[in-house]
């Protein structure tokens, strides 16, 4: 890399917001035709260069140059002019305009009339470069995530970008449209774009940059070319401790059955599911990608009741057709998507707590009583360390690993005796993986029947003391974590046990 003369670099760069310092001293260079991981804990200050490098904030100290060049973008508009872009997430396109009118949006001068022939066409040659295949006159609400970050991909190159931020671009993508992205993103090599990676996902910064960054506290930890690390080295360096302190179980022996389930099934998604769950117990589904693994946990919960079949607590069969009904019987179930369907995100943290249990601190005349909601709302903030200078802070606010740490205490509040976690740690830093999962160790010894559903295979074999493994709506067998490894595991999940 040496030899060749950066695209973008960042020295010195320092940045404070009040009395948090987000940036001390870092440094990153990026070169032409690179891929570069940039990988943190929540709070590394991975966001705040981002931001700085694309014009939203301006530094406190340090210099920026683009292709050797003085580099101090107005804002993200101007970064953009100058061959800077960033896509997050969360895709910003216009739903209601075309894949075409969303690449060219601003910058597609054709006078007053435009020909929208000549765009389509302009369009669908950039879309070409990329290898994309997707309709210049579709709109663009119509696509699922994976097309909504490709658009966005095309609108940078269509921009001459020079240097592309992907910040957690797959975080809501299939395994399938991770490996489209990634064919994008090797195209982006081929014609010399510098791309900055930043994921959770340490398998993926493998598989796909060719030099990994590590940020700790706002600081530039190293930087080294991606085969010198190991994920064992790069997560110490991340989190200042050893990745065997992450995955804790206390062995302790299960008590008496809490949820059993018999024939269990929706029509044309699920079907003849049976297991067991003791009091004490973590009891891991494993499986690809709609094996059913979900579908089974929303039937328990009500959202999407099942046909056929039986479910009880504690040896006395209920009936559960909604949410109401789960939370009655004592099942709580903490979604995997949390933006969405777990959290309501402009409200604050004690609202979020108490959603689930609102009737609860309401009197009779319909009167929230709010002193009751912040005490218990402060109690399990205190229990799982969630970080906010205030309960009155709209959760949106907060780190995504405090977000989940919301989610989780709104449905402990609920008391439930069967606690059911879809993806627990998706999303989330290593830091704070490791403190959802010290907590599922301690409600698991203080007696509750867990469920967790988790496409984390590692995760599944250290914190479940059996594993039901699902593919395409069955069970296919339920094993102790004894018993099982990750091959075994995936070869009943693809049907080759």
């Amino acid at each position: 890399m040496s030899e060749r003369s950066p695209v973008i670099r960042l020295e010195g760069i320092s940045k404070r917001f009040g009395a948090t310092q987000a940036l001390s001293d870092v440094a990153l260079t990026l070169y032409p035709g690179e891929v570069h991981a940039l990988v943190g804990e929540n709070g590394a200050g991975k966001s705040t260069l981002i931001k700085i490098a694309t014009g939203i904030h301006p530094p406190d100290s340090g210099a920026m140059t683009l292709d050797g060049e003085p580099f101090i973008p107005r804002g993200p508009a101007d970064a953009q002019r100058r061959g800077v872009a960033a896509i997050y997430q969360e895709p910003s396109i216009f739903p209601d305009l075309s894949v075409a009118e969303n690449i060219f949006v601003g910058h597609h001068d054709r006078g007053l009339l435009v020909d929208r022939k000549v765009m389509e066409r302009e369009a669908a040659e950039v879309l070409g470069r990329l290898d994309i295949d997707l309709d210049p006159a579709q709109p663009a609400g119509t696509l699922v995530v994976a097309g909504q970050q490709a658009v966005e991909i095309a609108k940078a190159i269509s921009l001459d970008v020079r240097v592309l931020i992907m910040d957690e671009p797959t975080a809501a993508l299939s395994a399938h449209e991770v490996s489209r992205l990634f064919r994008q993103v090797k195209r982006l090599k081929e014609i010399g774009v510098a791309v900055l990676f930043i994921s959770h996902r340490l398998v993926e910064v493998f598989e796909i940059a060719d030099r990994v960054s590590v940020f700790r506290d706002g600081r530039h930890i190293s930087t080294r070319p991606t085969g010198e690390v190991t994920e064992e080295s790069m997560v110490r360096e991340m989190v200042g401790r050893d990745p065997s302190e992450f995955f804790v179980r206390t062995p302790h022996p299960p008590g008496e059955v809490v949820l059993a389930v018999s024939g269990l099934g929706r029509e044309g998604v699920f079907g003849d599911i049976s297991f067991e769950v003791r009091s004490g117990e973590v009891l891991g589904f494993a499986g690809l990608v709609g094996a059913g693994r979900t579908d089974v946990a929303l039937a328990l919960f009500g959202v999407a009741p099942a046909d056929t079949g039986t479910i009880t607590i504690d040896g006395s069969p209920v009936v559960i057709e909604s949410p109401r009904d789960a939370l009655r019987h004592g099942i709580a179930y903490m979604s995997e998507d949390r933006r969405r369907l777990g959290l309501s995100m402009p409200q604050s943290i004690t609202t979020n707590i108490t959603l689930a249990t609102l009737d609860r601190y309401t009197s009779p005349l319909g009167i929230v009583r709010r002193q009751d909601e912040a005490r218990d709302a402060a109690g399990l903030r205190d229990r799982l360390s969630i970080r906010a200078t205030s309960l009155d802070t709209p959760i949106e606010h907060l780190s995504g690993g405090n977000q989940q740490k919301a989610m989780l205490a709104k449905w402990l509040n609920a008391d439930p005796r069967v606690l059911i976690l879809d993806e627990p740690t998706r999303g989330i830093d290593v830091g704070a993986k490791a403190e959802v999962h010290r907590f599922v160790d301690e409600l698991a010894r203080a007696g509750m029947a867990i469920v967790m559903i988790s496409s984390d295979l590692p995760e599944v074999l250290a914190m479940s003391d059996r594993i039901a493994v699902m593919r395409e709506g069955s069970l296919r067998g339920i094993r102790h974590r004894d018993d099982v490894d990750q091959e075994s595991v995936m070869a009943m999940a693809v049907g080759l046990a």
